[in-house]
């Protein structure tokens, strides 16, 4: 019991009159006098009426006072009733009847604040293990999200000429979002962002296979369409055809200063273009992934120049909706990324975090937020091999 609450019961004893959920939750004083007031009422007016006993009118305040007060109270009240009934009783009426009538009384209300207080009995033990249950989930739930972000990068990779930052937010305790990016060469680097169908602990489970399935596939090869193929057969097997993973592959090389990439439905990229202040799309070239069993896909690649940016998301940031149901879109996600491309890979993920943050305003978002910035910051001329 928290201390406040054990200091106002020591300061007022009549709150230890009432049961611990009821003395916890306030307002104490108005059942207290509900219960007293209508015991007088009752008794004023058998007091009142000597043609019939009005003894059984008891037993409205005896059971609201059964919800509300301690048992060893409740029970003490039927005293108290049948007490203020007997010298209210005409006394013309045979003693051995009335205590009869009296014992019979009290039985009869004894057995039905007894029921009364096992029903809430129960239902405060129901509460209670409902809590518990919900904790425990709780726990679990929290255990699961710190497993999932050990399959997030948990540094930042050393490419020379390219500025990475990268983070995810999950609309629940766990994601249904994934994102990586691993070092394939000293000057290579390969992203990849997903984003599981769904949400809650289905897409969460399925997004951690995806994850397992992505790094064991990328120490394979660096045939990129293979990879995807095979990752496709693995995760069709697992999910079948209910659920799937949209899934955003690349591959950027510093040296050649290039982008290679396989969109798997996923949301298109941004390729903000300093040269010419333009973004274009890094559209979808084949079907999600774990959608088809076998699926056509296409490689797809762009050359890169110091200061181009790259913005890989997924669709928690253009599906922000506000108060009036309007999404953050496209068009929003697009000025934010050309108004800061001069700032740093970290600051432009912010950025776009703040201004989706900020649209959605007290809405919130209602899905997973995945952001990731890739920066061009070449140096010298392109080098590529002999």
């Amino acid at each position: 019991m928290p201390a406040k609450v054990r200091d106002l019961r020591d300061r007022l004893p009549l709150l230890r009159l009432l049961r611990k959920d009821v003395a916890l939750s306030g307002a104490t004083w108005l059942p207290l006098v509900l219960i007293l007031g209508a015991i007088a009422a009752v008794a004023y007016a058998d007091h009142l009426v000597v043609s019939i006993s009005l003894l059984y009118l008891y037993i409205l305040p005896l059971g609201v006072g059964a919800i509300f007060l301690r048992s060893k109270i409740s029970y003490g009240l039927i005293a108290v009733c049948i007490l203020f009934h007997y010298y209210d009783s005409p006394r013309i009426i045979n003693p051995a009847l009335r205590i009869f009538h009296n014992l019979s009384a009290m039985v009869c209300f004894a057995f039905v604040v007894y029921f009364i207080q096992q029903y809430i009995e129960q239902r405060e033990a129901l509460a209670r293990t409902v809590q518990q249950q919900h904790d425990r989930l709780l726990q679990e739930l929290e255990l699961a999200a710190q497993v999932q972000r050990l399959f997030l990068p948990a540094g930042k990779p050393a490419i020379a000429g390219l500025e990475i930052a990268g983070m995810m937010q999950p609309a629940r305790v766990v994601s249904g979002d994934y994102y990586d990016y691993t070092s394939l060469d000293a000057h290579t680097i390969q992203i990849v962002v997903a984003d599981v169908a769904g949400k809650g602990v289905p897409a969460a489970l399925l997004m951690s296979a995806t994850a397992a399935a992505m790094r064991l596939e990328a120490n394979h090869d660096r045939n990129m369409l293979e990879l995807v193929g095979r990752l496709n057969t693995e995760i069709h097997s697992v999910a079948g055809d209910e659920r799937y993973v949209t899934l955003l592959l690349s591959e950027i090389d510093a040296r050649k200063r290039t982008v290679r990439y396989v969109n798997c439905g996923h949301n298109p990229a941004l390729l903000f273009r300093a040269k010419t202040d333009t973004v274009t799309c890094m559209d979808s070239s084949c079907p999600p992934i774990g959608m088809f069993s076998e699926r056509p896909c296409e490689l797809t690649s762009a050359d890169l120049i110091a200061g181009d940016v790259m913005v890989f998301y997924t669709d928690g940031v253009t599906e922000a909706q506000n108060q009036l149901g309007e999404e953050f879109g496209m068009e929003r996600l697009t000025a934010v990324v050309r108004r800061g491309s001069s700032m740093s890979a970290e600051d432009l993920m912010n950025d776009i975090f703040r201004s989706a943050a900020n649209f959605c305003s007290e809405a919130g978002f209602h899905d997973d937020v995945t952001i990731l910035v890739v920066k061009c910051d070449f140096d010298g001329p392109s080098t590529l091999p002999l």
